[in-house]
């Protein structure tokens, strides 16, 4: 696992570019390596100067092929069964991010790699970006958030057909029922994430903040459940010096200074 940090919008280190660093194992997912994606979203999750974050992955072949099936080869089912809250963790950690999170895939991102994508806001694919949740193939069922979150972003239809059947998804189908939010050239996928985190990063911290929670905590509920979401997103943007900031920049014609608070 490798952290890098980006300037964005004249602020030092706005963007953090969390990268999955295995590449040997096609960034495979072990304990050891899931323990310290843990940890990597913990430490800049809780940095207030990070504006926007990139999940990539180092190597060319993959994006990430998830939990490494030769480690668990070995295992016994205690062992399993202890491996299960580190894996749990790793993905809830990029989930519960409070900065926009997006995702940059090439090649493959199979089972928890599909998961770790599916974990982001945005997921920018380029042309060689395979996906796909083939666990039932192998006797399980998708644990990091597979089931619920392809079922948030796709629909019950479209959740079902990936993960019933295990089938995979190329760049272009992935893009067309909305698996990927942009695709891209093979080999751009990581330069255009972090061009989207860099236009993220130039807008109020404040709004950016509550306007994430808005969309995360209104996915699933009614629309008059959603909308309250959203009036608390808004009350807690517009009395804020952000905004304040905002309204002089625009009035004076300058850029604004966000103060982020």
């Amino acid at each position: 696992m490798r952290v890098r940090r980006h300037d964005g919008d004249g602020a030092a280190g706005a963007i953090c570019e969390i990268v999955l660093d295995r590449p040997a194992a096609m960034n495979a997912l072990s304990t050891e390596m899931a323990a310290r994606l843990a940890q990597a979203c913990a430490e800049v999750g809780a940095d207030r100067q990070v504006r926007a974050i990139v999940l990539s992955a180092a190597g060319e072949r993959a994006f990430c092929v998830g939990a490494d099936l030769k480690e668990r080869a070995a295992m016994s089912d205690a062992e399993l069964l202890a491996q299960r809250p580190v894996f749990r963790a790793a993905f809830g950690a990029v989930l519960g991010l409070p900065q926009p999170v997006i995702a940059a895939v090439h090649g493959y991102a199979l089972g928890g790699g599909s998961e770790l994508a599916l974990s982001c806001d945005l997921i920018v694919a380029d042309e060689t970006a395979v996906f796909g949740l083939p666990e039932t193939t192998v006797g399980l069922v998708p644990g990091g958030g597979g089931t619920q979150l392809a079922l948030r972003r796709l629909g019950p239809g479209r959740a079902a057909d990936l993960v019933l059947t295990g089938r995979r998804v190329d760049a272009a189908e992935a893009a067309r029922i909305g698996l990927a939010d942009r695709l891209v050239p093979a080999g751009t996928a990581a330069g255009e994430a972090l061009a989207i985190a860099r236009q993220i990063a130039a807008n109020s911290p404040v709004a950016v903040l509550a306007a994430k929670r808005a969309i995360r905590q209104g996915s699933g509920v009614s629309l008059a459940v959603g909308l309250e979401v959203e009036d608390a997103a808004w009350r807690t943007a517009a009395f804020s010096g952000d905004r304040r900031e905002g309204i002089a920049a625009f009035t004076q014609k300058r850029p604004p200074r966000w103060p982020g608070e």
